[in-house]
């Protein structure tokens, strides 16, 4: 047991670690597994865009429909609130009511605010700035990103990628997508709006164009799948953002519904306004698209509602939509590859190939050249592959080409360590020291060589990593996976390795490749 040192426990305990957490991606079986990025297991790649004037407009639409709020609850009489195409304009009909006015839009940090004031009352403009815009821009890629990758991990896709690529489009990849059905309906997930907007019917107007509508602050919207049209205001009485919840049921009659759910500030609104407006009509809109339009009865508090769907697949992708939250803008799609799964077959193979046939030359090779040094070098070798394997399945990393291509690359770079070790120890054993001194010598005049060697490609990995997008990354984590692991295994564990070994077996300049 005096041979066993703490550098031989830990190399030891990790090489298990590495072949239990490998096994379930091997076999298949259940437990961590590496799962196969797009380019191996086949799938679809789109490109996406994201249009920001939409988001801006529904920044300021957003700002309107506060004004009026702010404006019913305080008791601040406002007429003709307008949606103007850089801000909103209102009108305050009491002049004496400008200081409490003033002091409620101080929230609206994004705009500026000029008025105008008559005898009587005081015309407000609130402009978005132009800082406004960009962070409008900016929140709505992020917002975007997040909600479409939200949208897809509750539908069910194995490992969906959803990323940002440069300052204005979104990359997706969906590995599995394999039929047409699949991509159509992953493709309506990722670009429905899913806004939904609960909006007063007019009843006192029946204008025949949006032209018309506009007179009134009206808008009119046709109803999902007939050709009947609502005219309803253009302020919405709230929004999708509102939802905390949304799930599919179904009611009385057998009929799908989504029951959704709205926080406290939705809850009251509704509440306030149901109570209000009983019986008039609230029209239940879905992008612009009118589902449903029940009379209010009574108030209906709680914070809650109905919408009825026309079939449960539907319901269910709505759902999600509405749960996940809505796009802030709409998406558009700029490039769609499909990836098949002979592709990817072909892929894994020719990798398979090169990091094996990589694999068995170092393993000839290093024997050949170093003997027993280099069967010490091969064990620390198959340990790191396992170990790269383990971790990657651990943390969930998904294995693409240029991932592949990084193991094989760490294959050579595992061993580099060792052949600095085993060099300094043949020098030192030419000078006449003993084997044990050799390799102690050895290992400690190595050391400065392969941290720096290592450490400098670790920050290339990390620089890779930090700047590079898709399968670069992939390259970049298997990389600097492997660099960990090697030194845990090429220095630490074969200097366990050696201490083992040096009571039990005759150690020589042999062992080390050398003559005599």
């Amino acid at each position: 047991m005096k041979n066993i040192s703490y550098r031989l426990v830990i190399f030891t305990l990790a090489f298990i670690f590495g072949i239990a957490f490998s096994i379930p991606s091997f076999t298949q079986s259940e437990g961590p597994k590496v799962k196969l990025g797009l380019d191996l297991q086949g799938g679809l790649y789109l490109l996406l865009g994201v249009k920001y004037d939409e988001a801006i407009k529904a920044k300021i639409k957003t700002t309107a429909a506060t004004i009026r709020y702010i404006s019913q609850k305080k008791e601040l009489y406002t007429d003709d609130i307008q949606i103007l195409k850089d801000g909103v304009k209102f009108t305050l009909l009491d002049k004496d009511d400008m200081k409490k006015m003033d002091e409620e839009l101080k929230i609206f940090q994004g705009f500026k605010i000029d008025k105008k004031i008559n005898k009587d009352e005081v015309i407000y403009y609130l402009r978005i700035t132009p800082k406004e815009i960009q962070k409008t821009k900016t929140d709505a890629i992020n917002i975007a990103v997040k909600t479409i990758r939200s949208r897809l991990n509750a539908f069910g896709l194995s490992e969906p990628s959803v990323r940002k690529q440069g300052k204005d489009k979104i990359v997706v990849e969906l590995p599995g997508i394999k039929t047409k059905a699949e991509e159509d309906r992953a493709k309506k997930l990722i670009s429905t709006a899913a806004h939904l907007e609960l909006m007063q019917v007019d009843k006192e107007h029946n204008p025949t164009t949006n032209e018309d509508a506009a007179k009134y602050g009206d808008k009119i919207l046709p109803e999902k799948g007939t050709s009947r049209k609502y005219v309803v205001k253009e302020l919405p009485i709230l929004d999708g953002n509102m939802i905390t919840d949304a799930r599919v049921a179904f009611n009385q009659n057998n009929q799908p519904v989504i029951n959704f759910t709205l926080n406290s500030q939705g809850a009251k609104i509704f509440g306030d306004w149901t109570g209000k407006h009983v019986g008039d009509y609230l029209a239940i809109v879905i992008d612009n698209e009118v589902l449903s339009a029940p009379v209010i009865k009574e108030r209906i508090g709680g914070g809650s509602g109905q919408i009825t769907v026309g079939d449960a697949k539907e319901a269910h992708d709505l759902a999600i939509a509405l749960r996940s939250g809505a796009l802030p803008a709409p998406i558009v799609l700029l490039e769609k590859r499909s990836v098949g799964p002979s592709l990817g077959a072909d892929s894994i193979k020719a990798s398979l190939i090169a990091l094996i046939s990589g694999f068995i030359l170092v393993v000839i090779f290093m024997v050949w050249y170093y003997r027993t040094a280099g069967i010490v070098a091969n064990i620390a070798l198959i340990a790191n592959l396992f170990l790269i394997l383990a971790i990657m399945a651990l943390f969930g990393a998904t294995l693409t080409l240029p991932g592949m291509a990084g193991i094989v690359l760490t294959v050579g770079m595992a061993v580099d360590a060792n052949v600095i070790i085993n060099e300094r120890i043949r020098e030192l054993i030419r000078e006449g020291k003993s084997i044990k001194k050799a390799i102690e010598g050895g290992y400690a005049n190595a050391m400065s060589a392969i941290v720096d060697a290592n450490i400098t490609t670790l920050i290339a990995a990390f620089a890779l990593f930090a700047y590079g997008t898709g399968t670069i990354k992939g390259f970049a984590i298997t990389m600097a996976i492997g660099i960990l692991a090697s030194m845990l295994t090429a220095i630490l564990g074969t200097h366990g390795i050696w201490e083992f070994l040096e009571n039990k077996i005759k150690l020589t300049p042999k062992s080390f490749g050398m003559k005599g």
